[in-house]
C-alpha cells in the first residue's frame, strides 16, 4: 500500500506513545474556558472498508500560559496506534496527558432559577408566593466549591463538581434575606439582565506538553497526532454498462460513512483490502475509555448479521438480516451494512481523493473511477452432488421435499466474464448492470486482481434446456474388505442433456460434482478428484444442508471422496449435446 507521506521528517522520531493507567488526571481548582481549548483539524484520513480509519490531525494551535496545547477531542484509538508530535523546531513534545478537567461553558438561561444565578448583583423586584413584590438586590447563591467538597469528604469520589444551594440571598433595606429559589414565581429586572449562565462540567481533555527549552513559549505551535480507530468506512459499488459486443464501461463510486470526526477539505485515501490490526478490540488507555465504542450489529465481525453479509459475499447466497440488541450503556454508531469484510483477502490498493468535507454523522457518495474493460458472455451450469440412495432412504418426508426442491429443474446461469486490464484491482462490491440504459440485473463484483478475470452473474438462462439423469449400472459385491467388514462397489452413470434454444452460438461451462470416485467423462470432459475425506481436508461446512441430516459413518470417509467432471463446450443455435460420466462409491452391507 502506498504510505501516507509524513508532514515532517522528524514526525516519528519525536512521537511518543503514552500508556497511562485508567486513573484520571484531575485539576478541580482550575477552570478551563470552553473557548480556550483547541480543536486540531484533520489533514488526512485513510479509510478501510471494514470501518477502521487512520486519522492524521495537524495544525497551528494556540498555547496556554504554560506553553502547552489543550485539546477537547479525545480519540478512542486502538492500543499502540496513537502517536503525537511537535512540528516546531524550537519546541519539543515532552509528553501527552489525558484526564478530566473542569470546563466552564456559557449556556442560555431558560428559567427563573437560571436567570437568578446568571444575575448575581442585579437589582430586581421579586414576587414570592403569598408576599407582595419588593425591590432588592441578588446578593449571592450559597455553594460549595470542588475544593471544599474534596477537603470535607476525603473518602468520596475526588472528581466532584461544585454543589449549588437551592436558596438565594436577597439584600434589601431590612437586611439580607434567604429565600428558597422555588418560592420565587416572578422576578422583574430593573436593569438589562444577563441572558447567559456559566455552567461547569467535567470533560475529557488532552494536553500536549511542549518543552520550549527555557524560552518564552510562542502563542501558537504546529503540532499533530495520528491514530487508528473505527468510525469512518467506505462502501464501494459499481455501475457496469455493457454494449452487447464485448465492451463494458465500469464506473466505481464509494459511499463514505463518517461517525468519527468532522472532515474539512481533507485528503482521503480509500483502501481496497483490510490490513490486520492485532489489537483492534483493545482501546489505548489514552482514551480514558474502558471499551471500544459499541458498533451496530450490522458492523460487528462476530455478529450473526456480519457473518450473513460475509457469507453472501463469498458464496453469493442471500442471507436474512436479523436485529440484535446493543447494551444501552454503550456508545453506538451505525456504519452501515457489512460488505467490506471480505476484502481481508484482497491486496491493498489506495484511491486518493482531495478536498473531502464531511461532518460527523453525514454520508457522502463520491465518484472514484471509470474504466473500459472487455468482457465475454459465458453460460455456467453447476450441478452439485446429491446423497446416495442408501442415505436418501433415511430422510423423512419433509427432508425429501426439501431435497426435491433443491435439485428440481437445474438451470444454467448467464454471466459476463470481465478481463481486468485497468490500473487497479476490482474490489468486492455490489454491481448494477445495464445495457442500452436499461437495468439487467444487480450482482456482486468479486475481487479481481490486475490482469485477471472474474464473473458477474446476470440471470438464469432459461433458453438453455437442461436435463440430468443418474442411474446405478451395477454392483460389485465384496469389492473390498476393511477392518473385518465387506463393502460393495456401486457403479453409477449419469447423463446431462443440453440444447441451445438461443439464436446465437454460446460458450457453456458445465461442472458436475459427485460423491465417490469419478471414472471417466466423454466429450473431452476433465476429471478432477478433490481428495479423500480421510487423507485430505475437505471443508464440509460448505456442503448442502442435507449433509447434516445424516450421521455419516467413519468408514465413509475412508473410502469415498468428492469428485468433479468439467466440460467447456460451444453450442450453436438449436444444437443438442449429451454429456456422459461414470463414477463409483463404496458402501457397507
Amino acid at each position: 500500500m502506498r504510505s501516507i507521506k509524513s508532514k515532517r521528517k522528524n514526525m516519528l522520531a519525536t512521537a511518543l506513545i503514552v500508556l497511562l493507567t485508567s486513573s484520571f488526571y484531575t485539576i478541580a481548582s482550575e477552570n478551563i474556558p470552553e473557548n480556550a481549548m483547541a480543536n486540531m483539524p484533520v489533514k488526512e484520513v485513510t479509510v478501510f472498508k471494514d470501518g477502521h480509519s487512520f486519522v492524521l490531525h495537524e495544525g497551528k494551535m494556540p498555547t496556554d500560559t504554560d506553553g502547552n496545547i489543550v485539546l477537547d477531542y479525545l480519540p478512542r484509538p486502538i492500543i499502540g496506534t496513537f502517536w503525537s508530535y511537535s512540528a516546531e523546531s524550537n519546541a519539543k513534545l515532552s509528553g501527552v496527558v489525558s484526564g478530566k478537567r473542569i470546563v466552564s461553558i456559557d449556556r442560555t438561561a431558560l428559567n427563573i432559577p437560571e436567570l437568578i444565578r446568571a444575575n448575581v448583583g442585579a437589582r430586581v423586584k421579586v414576587s414570592e408566593i403569598g408576599i407582595d413584590a419588593y425591590e432588592c438586590t441578588i446578593f449571592s447563591i450559597p455553594s460549595r466549591s470542588s475544593e471544599e467538597l474534596q477537603r470535607t469528604n476525603p473518602d468520596s469520589n475526588p472528581d466532584m463538581l461544585h454543589q449549588q444551594g437551592n436558596i438565594v440571598l436577597l439584600k434589601y433595606e431590612g437586611g439580607i434575606k434567604a429565600v428558597p429559589i422555588e418560592h420565587i414565581h416572578q422576578i422583574t429586572f430593573l436593569d438589562e439582565p444577563e441572558s447567559s449562565l456559566e455552567n461547569k462540567e467535567f470533560r475529557n481533555i488532552m494536553t500536549l506538553k511542549l518543552d520550549w527549552n527555557n524560552k518564552t513559549p510562542a502563542k501558537t505551535a504546529n503540532v499533530g497526532m495520528m491514530y487508528v480507530q473505527k468510525g469512518i468506512r467506505w462502501i464501494p459499488n459499481y455501475r457496469v454498462e455493457i454494449d452487447g459486443k464485448g465492451l463494458a464501461i465500469i464506473k466505481l463510486q464509494g459511499t463514505l460513512i463518517n461517525e468519527l470526526v468532522d472532515l474539512e477539505n481533507v485528503k482521503a485515501h480509500l483502501v481496497i483490502g483490510v490490513p490486520k490490526f492485532a489489537f483492534q478490540d483493545t482501546v489505548d488507555p489514552m482514551s480514558l475509555q474502558q471499551t471500544v465504542a459499541q458498533l451496530s450489529s450490522n458492523f460487528q465481525s462476530n455478529s450473526r448479521t456480519a457473518y450473513s453479509f460475509l457469507n453472501s459475499i463469498t458464496s453469493q447466497v442471500s442471507m436474512p438480516t436479523q436485529n440484535f440488541e446493543v447494551p444501552a450503556n454503550n456508545y453506538t454508531i451505525d456504519l452501515g451494512p457489512e460488505v467490506g469484510s471480505s476484502g481481508k483477502n484482497e491486496d491493498l490498493f489506495v484511491f486518493t481523493l482531495d478536498n473531502i468535507s464531511l461532518k460527523k454523522g453525514q454520508r457522502m457518495v463520491i465518484p472514484i473511477g471509470e474504466y473500459k474493460l472487455k468482457y465475454k458472455d459465458v453460460y455456467v451450469l453447476d450441478l452439485p452432488f446429491s446423497p446416495p440412495p442408501q442415505v436418501r432412504e433415511r430422510f423423512n418426508n419433509d427432508q425429501m421435499a426439501q431435497l426435491a426442491k433443491l435439485y428440481h429443474a437445474p438451470k444454467a446461469i448467464h454471466k459476463i466474464r470481465i478481463s481486468n486490464t485497468a490500473n487497479c484491482p476490482l474490489t468486492t462490491a455490489p454491481a448494477l448492470i445495464l445495457r442500452d440504459g436499461k437495468i439487467i440485473a444487480q450482482g456482486m463484483m468479486t475481487y479481481t486482481a490486475i490482469g485477471s478475470a472474474s464473473d458477474l452473474e446476470l440471470t438464469t438462462a432459461i433458453d438453455i434446456s437442461v436435463k440430468k439423469s443418474d442411474e446405478e449400472t451395477g454392483r460389485v459385491p465384496d469389492a473390498i474388505r476393511w477392518n473385518g467388514d465387506n463393502y460393495f462397489r456401486s457403479n453409477m452413470k449419469g447423463t446431462i442433456s443440453l440444447k441451445n434454444n438461443l439464436s446465437n452460438k454460446i460458450e457453456l461451462e458445465v461442472q458436475r460434482n459427485v460423491l465417490g470416485t469419478m471414472d471417466k467423462a466423454n466429450n473431452n470432459g476433465k476429471v478432477i478428484q478433490k481428495g479423500n475425506f480421510e487423507g485430505d481436508w475437505i471443508d464440509t461446512d460448505s456442503f448442502p444442508i442435507w449433509w447434516s441430516w445424516y450421521n455419516w459413518p467413519y468408514w465413509w470417509y475412508h473410502f469415498n471422496s468428492v469428485a468433479q467432471a468439467n466440460w467447456n463446450i460451444e453450442l450453436s443455435p438449436g444444437q443438442n449435446i449429451e454429456l456422459e460420466y461414470e463414477w463409483h462409491y463404496f458402501w457397507r452391507y
